[in-house]
């Protein structure tokens, strides 16, 4: 660090006012890819890049950079330019200043776009002919399929929140069920992709844009239920397709709260490139901006990993174990946390050699003691135990993915342990620290040919209160293929293996491991047609847990990283104060249950610009009494931009329900000028449940 910054804390984040390289920025600059199509970049870089050329690095997403997500943006793209570095953050086409529509995600025509981008960085003046591609989420999705795709002059990605697996691992299916937000991302970008350009920048061309928009968009849910088996349209993008594809370094993240704690790990064990992985306590954040905390100083890894890659600096940034990871420590049970207590550790590789899988048989209500390996094949044939969840199961699961706001991390799981087969461990008489996927093997049957089974593992506390560590769900119809499932025999016994989501738990003497079993995880995951019967046989099932033994050195120092730092946001004010609400409503006389979700962010001014930007989100899911056809999804959101005159808005309403042979989708987009409507549309569309 440049001992001459200036350094002012705001929060937990330090804000940094005087970097080593002075920079200038141009807000709008448009780059033609070859169909003719112009896409608006905002770039950072240092003022010395006139004369002095340097790397450039493309952040590239569809969140409008403009507006919604200019705070963000001003404070790490300046932060790393001040570092040296060309700061380059991308409209997709068809979103914010671009042009064009965006017609569906990590399309071909997306990647090729992002290839032409980095192309055009690399024939710029102010470009030493190196780049690398950073994100979380789309952006990082954007990352890892572009370096799959080796353009010339990508040397490194540094991706955060993210899959490899489009299609077991990302928020549209999980373990072949059919997740809510599916729906809920879908309601996202049914918004996003319908707000029309900012006048100012794009100039009297907005409207005509704008309409484009508006006529050649369609519900994304809609494509997303066309294709309910792994087929190619997932494995189009998906990078564990073939991990040889990528051949440049791979700086990968996640959090423990999020909903893609899985891929940071498959990365590390399948790349055959320099990787280094990192995975918090945080939900679906950045880690210099992560919540649950510690936040870290994750831009400081960034500047450190791009002085290495892009510039050729010595300075140890591969050093160390590949993957360092917070082991949380136990917590009660709540919908948020400010901080998770624990520690980093870390492992030298993945696959890590200090890791043993603990093998745990499962007899009547009770996990057992880990068997030796050579008794695994010798199991006796145990009775059966049996459930069939409410579908109530399920109210207090938060989020597939948290964002940590609303609260919507997992409550107390005693009232959904209630409606689920339960399995116990004896109370722990020392701790026990795990660290990657557990996974449940069962011998079992069901009454009905479609059915699934979601698995919790907990921490449960001597009081009693249960705080889930991790979960996972799996559609028995795709237990031995996603690409080609099977209906169920009623009655008939198969093994079936459920993975958990990753994680690092110690459980603390005195605690109990719960597993929970339910046959419906409602509103997180789509009910099958009708409730069924499992039936899971004690002994021949399992619990597998990756243990890490507590006397295992940490291979890290107590506090590996920095204070989170960047450069000040830019100003806004808050116009309208934001709303947040997370409710579970049950109604005892019609046996009515609703979860109603707010997430408005109020209306924020943005004072450079002049403009006033708003967004709610309400999503709602409803049920009655037991009748798995009842089920019910709604994703509303409205945008709203406002400058002098210029007043325009988009509404957007997506609801999704069943029958017992298909899914119905009933859709509105309308759009405002003032408080004149200026375009409507409506779907009622129809798609065939397939095994699901």
């Amino acid at each position: 660090m440049n001992p001459h910054e200036s350094k002012e804390h705001v929060g937990s984040m330090r804000y940094v006012t005087n970097l080593p390289y002075a920079t200038k920025e141009e807000e709008h600059v448009t780059i033609p890819m070859s169909d003719g199509v112009r896409l608006s970049a905002h770039i950072w870089r240092p003022t010395s890049s006139d004369h002095e050329p340097v790397p450039a690095v493309l952040e590239y997403i569809p969140y409008r950079k403009r507006d919604l997500t200019a705070v963000r943006d001003s404070v790490h793209h300046p932060y790393l330019a001040g570092h040296g570095y060309a700061c380059v953050r991308v409209d997709l086409r068809g979103t914010g200043d671009s042009e064009g529509v965006l017609r569906d995600e990590y399309l071909e025509r997306e990647q090729a776009d992002a290839e032409e981008v980095l192309a055009w960085l690399t024939e710029q003046p102010w470009c030493d002919g190196g780049t690398g591609m950073m994100g979380i989420s789309w952006g990082a999705f954007a990352a890892l399929q572009v370096a799959a795709r080796r353009p010339p002059g990508l040397k490194a990605i540094a991706i955060a929140s993210f899959t490899d697996d489009r299609h077991a691992d990302d928020m549209h299916y999980m373990g072949g069920a059919l997740l809510s937000d599916n729906l809920a991302e879908a309601g996202t970008m049914f918004a996003y992709g319908t707000c029309p350009p900012d006048p100012a920048v794009v100039g009297d061309r907005w409207r005509e844009m704008w309409h484009e928009r508006l006529e050649h968009t369609e519900p994304w849910v809609l494509q997303w239920l066309r294709h309910q088996r792994r087929d190619d349209y997932w494995r189009h993008a998906s990078v564990c397709e073939d991990y040889s594809s990528v051949r440049c370094p791979v700086l990968a993240s996640s959090g423990w709260a999020d909903g893609y704690s899985n891929a940071v790990t498959r990365l590390l064990g399948h790349l055959d490139v320099p990787r280094k992985g990192l995975i918090g306590p945080w939900s679906h954040k950045f880690p210099h901006l992560g919540e649950p905390g510690p936040a870290i100083g994750y831009l400081q890894e960034l500047v450190r990993w791009w002085d290495h890659w892009l510039k050729g600096v010595d300075n140890g940034v591969m050093d160390g174990p590949m993957l360092q990871a917070w082991m949380q420590d136990s917590v009660p049970p709540s919908t948020a946390y400010e901080e998770r207590p624990g520690r980093w550790v870390g492992e030298p590789d993945w696959p890590s050699p200090h890791i043993r899988q603990a093998v745990h048989p499962l007899t009547r209500h009770t996990i057992g003691p880990p068997r030796e390996a050579t008794d695994e094949g010798n199991a006796p044939d145990g009775d059966a135990m049996t459930v069939q969840s409410p579908l109530s199961v399920g109210q207090f699961a938060g989020k597939w993915a948290s964002y940590n706001a609303p609260p919507d991390l997992p409550y107390d799981q005693r009232e959904e342990d209630g409606g689920s087969l339960v399995f116990d461990s004896e109370p722990l008489t020392e701790p026990l620290e795990i660290l990657g996927s557990p996974t449940v093997e069962l011998d079992l049957s069901v009454s009905e040919p479609v059915a699934l089974v979601a698995a919790r593992l907990s921490d449960v506390s001597p009081d009693g209160s249960a705080t889930r560590v991790s979960y996972g769900i799996l559609n028995l119809t795709r237990r031995d293929s996603t690409e080609s499932p099977e209906p169920l025999e009623p009655g008939r016994r198969y093994r079936a293996t459920v993975p958990l989501n990753g994680v690092a738990q110690a459980f603390p003497p005195g605690h109990r491991i719960r597993l929970s079993l339910s046959t419906s995880y409602w509103p997180l995951a789509w009910p099958p047609p009708k409730p069924a019967l499992l039936s899971v046989h004690e002994h021949s099932s399992t619990l597998t847990l990756p243990v890490r033994p507590v006397e295992e050195p940490d291979e890290v120092p107590s506090s590996p990283f920095g204070e989170p730092e960047g450069t000040p946001p830019l100003a806004t004010s808050q116009v309208t104060p934001p709303e947040e609400r997370w409710e579970v409503k049950r109604d005892l006389i019609g046996y009515h249950s609703e979860l109603d979700i707010v997430k408005d962010r109020g209306t924020v001014r943005f004072e450079d610009i002049n403009m006033e930007a708003g967004r709610r989100a309400h999503e709602r899911y409803t049920a009655v009494a037991d009748d798995f056809t009842s089920v019910s999804g709604e994703s509303t959101w409205t945008m709203r931009f406002q400058r002098d005159d210029w007043d325009v808005r988009v509404v957007t309403h997506t609801q999704l329900r069943c029958d017992d042979t298909d899914f119905f989708v009933d859709a509105t987009l309308d759009a405002y000028e003032a408080d004149r409507r200026v375009f409507s549309r409506t779907w009622n569309e129809q798609v065939p449940r397939d095994l699901l």
